[in-house]
């Protein structure tokens, strides 16, 4: 099933104003960030001392200005989420930043992730090395990754790669939905690969000691990135094309080569689990099992591409969520046909603390616990120590 032609400018903006809208929805009660939610939600602290890592995640407080009251239930969410770091995106989100003021509009948002972890400095630590894994961990703080969802603020210059480095970002993923000078994204129905501009961003990514992350990429580019890597790549954020054949889902084949290589694919907590109706967190159990089977356990972990904070369900945000819905569908994000009130998070996951439900229901499963610390984090943080060092 596809998505139609690629993205349009206006889905791009969309897709990060969507970004902003869910950050601010979610800037629920700190109740919320522990309150019922699932039958299977008790979880056993056996989990608590592993490392817990989102390969893509959001906070609210990135968008709040200094003083905004709203950080405090935020932070509280953050707290309550057991999270030890998450992978954070500054730029560009699928815009077409290939000019000179890609840079310093990357800049900006940078020193604003920053000055975001400067401002709470006591929940937050910039991760720049493996080490600061583990610090951030011991220490009761989340680190914060940071990471760019596309190329484009690289324009032609790969040396900005060890410029962004040097600023403090860890992780760059080459595509957005949409093709860019690296290569296709999920939504171009071309599935073109890596240009050779391409080749030569990941020998440098390799190069500079930063992660190469394949989500969004079409099926030839996280093939061909997964070839020329010389390192384990990240696919961050994706679900498993055999259970849901949608372009931003890996093919089995894909998942293989990545594993092969010891990359890890991180499963995401959204609609293209199902091509049908909103996916729930047994359809997250599904894609986290099925990655299992073909990737080994070594190989697969969590990347919601959601914000921490639960979203607060109010009449507002149902009326412009439907609105946000019908746009994707219109720009090709979503396929047409899929239910009006889809969500682009899990509901029965809609809480602050959702790595201890999926933790606790794959040990309903069966799973043991050194599998599952592997899922919640163990294995992204052996991808990120091995590259960084």
């Amino acid at each position: 099933m596809g998505y139609g032609a690629g993205f349009r400018a206006a889905g791009a903006t969309r897709m990060t104003d969507r970004r902003r809208f869910l950050a601010l929805s979610a800037a629920a009660l700190a109740a919320l960030a522990t309150a019922p939610a699932h039958a299977a939600a008790a979880k056993g602290p056996r989990f608590r001392d592993r490392l817990a890592i989102d390969g893509a995640g959001g906070l609210g407080v990135y968008w709040f200005d200094e003083g905004d009251p709203r950080a405090k239930d935020d932070l509280a969410a953050l707290r309550a989420s057991g999270l030890d770091a998450i992978v954070l995106t500054v730029a560009p989100s699928g815009r077409f930043w290939l000019d000179d003021a890609a840079r310093e509009k990357t800049g900006q948002a940078i020193a604003r992730c920053k000055a975001m972890v400067a401002r709470h400095a006591d929940h937050l630590l910039l991760v720049q090395e493996g080490a600061d894994l583990e610090r951030a961990r011991r220490g009761g703080r989340t680190g914060i990754v940071m990471t760019f969802q596309g190329t484009e603020s690289l324009g032609e210059d790969v040396d900005r790669i060890a410029f962004f480095r040097e600023l403090g970002v860890r992780v760059i993923q080459l595509t957005h939905n949409r093709r860019n000078l690296v290569g296709d994204g999920a939504t171009e129905p071309g599935n073109a690969g890596l240009s050779r501009f391409g080749h030569a961003v990941v020998e440098r990514l390799n190069a500079e000691r930063v992660v190469v992350d394949l989500a969004h990429g079409s099926q030839r580019t996280m093939a061909e990135g997964i070839r020329a890597s010389k390192a384990p790549v990240l696919i961050s954020h994706t679900g498993c094309r055999a259970l849901a054949d949608l372009p931003r889902n890996t093919g089995d084949a894909e998942l293989r080569a990545l594993a092969d290589r010891g990359g890890v694919a991180g499963i995401i907590l959204w609609p293209y689990l199902r091509t049908d109706t909103q996916p729930m967190a047994v359809d997250v159990i599904r894609h986290l099992e099925h990655a299992i089977d073909v990737c080994g356990e070594d190989h697969v972990g969590i990347g919601t591409d959601a914000g921490v904070a639960p979203i607060d369900r109010s009449g507002d945000f149902e009326k412009e969520n439907r609105a946000m819905i019908a746009g994707m569908v219109a720009d090709g994000i979503f396929e047409k046909g899929r239910p009006p009130d889809l969500y682009t998070f899990i509901p029965d996951l809609n809480r602050a603390d959702r790595f201890d439900v999926i933790a606790d229901l794959l040990a309903q499963r069966g799973h043991g616990e050194a599998r599952i610390a592997k899922i919640l984090g163990g294995n992204m943080a052996r991808v990120m120590r091995e590259v960084w060092g």
